[in-house]
């Protein structure tokens, strides 16, 4: 696995900004995308996640004013993947080549866990035809556009450049063995992400001095509501608001942001209504907190 460590990250200057570009669940609401946050630090987009509309989200955050991103997502050069379920990977294709045909002439660099090697070969498989046609039909796409660098990866510092230094924290997914969060490090700010993961040691110890902490949750009055086997999914699979309160009390950091809010009964159960998971939170943990949203930019 290759890892970029050639130049070190100034801390004299640098603009980051967050944003979220979907912050949805499985159930697809229309008003959440697949999860998706755009890391920007200096102008350079670094995406973590690819859920459903993941695209249509860059190209939207583009018109809102995030030009860096680039229209269709055609900046995003370098990207980090969390885990392999399909809510967080299902506009993997539209990332590959939606920003492709929007033009971006550059391979793609892709970190994740091991199986993202397969996934990348059998995309590139079942849209052959299309990547024959563009290439040499009468668009004449560049093939080096639609190209791949995929890199498999463990526990660490996994990518380093001049803007930002990203490390890959064990994260504990259901039953799901290579799941992360990430921590990234910029000039002016520390961000960390929590991917889907029960509570973990390893998250706290690598958060202790983080601006901004992006976690997911599911709140306690749907828990209470449903049956015990997703009670028990929920134990297993995710974090609860009550033990986020506990763990943001322990790191203190500078914003807690809410996504990724998961409904404990499935895919088919009813949303918790805006804010009920912050109440929670805050019934516990009094720093600041908000729930986020689609195209929500923090700077």
């Amino acid at each position: 696995m290759a890892v970029q460590m050639d130049q070190a990250i100034s801390r004299s200057h640098g603009t980051t900004r967050v944003v979220l570009l979907g912050t949805g669940t499985p159930r697809p609401d229309p008003n959440r995308s697949g999860p998706a946050t755009a890391i920007i630090v200096n102008d350079t987009p670094y995406l973590v996640d690819f859920g459903p509309g993941v695209i249509r989200r860059a190209s939207a955050a583009f018109e809102k004013g995030v030009t860096a991103i680039g229209f269709g997502g055609i900046n995003i050069k370098t990207v980090f993947l969390t885990h392999l379920h399909s809510d967080h990977t299902a506009g993997y294709p539209d990332l590959i080549f939606t920003s492709w045909i929007m033009g971006r002439n550059e391979p793609l660099s892709v970190y994740g866990p091991k199986g993202i090697t397969a996934m990348t070969d059998y995309v590139l498989k079942a849209w052959e035809v299309d990547i024959r046609v563009r290439t040499n039909g009468i668009n004449h796409h560049r093939s080096d556009g639609c190209k791949v660098q995929v890199f498999e990866i463990a526990p660490g510092v996994i990518y380093q450049d001049k803007n930002i230094r990203v490390t890959a924290i064990p994260a504990q997914h259901e039953d799901v063995v290579d799941s992360f969060s990430f921590r990234f490090d910029t000039p002016d700010r520390v961000i960390v992400l929590s991917g889907d993961t029960t509570p973990t040691q390893a998250l706290i110890d690598h958060s202790d001095d983080c601006d901004i902490l992006i976690h997911e949750a599911y709140s306690m009055s749907s828990f209470q509501k449903v049956s015990p086997h997703w009670q028990e999914y929920r134990r297993r699979a995710h974090t609860s608001s009550m033990q986020l309160a506990e763990i943001a009390s322990k790191i203190r950091p500078g914003l807690l942001v809410l996504y990724h809010l998961s409904n404990a009964g499935g895919v088919l159960a009813e949303a918790d209504p805006d804010g009920t998971v912050v109440e929670e939170i805050r019934r516990v943990y009094h720093g600041n907190v908000v729930q986020g949203h689609d195209l929500d930019v923090f700077e």
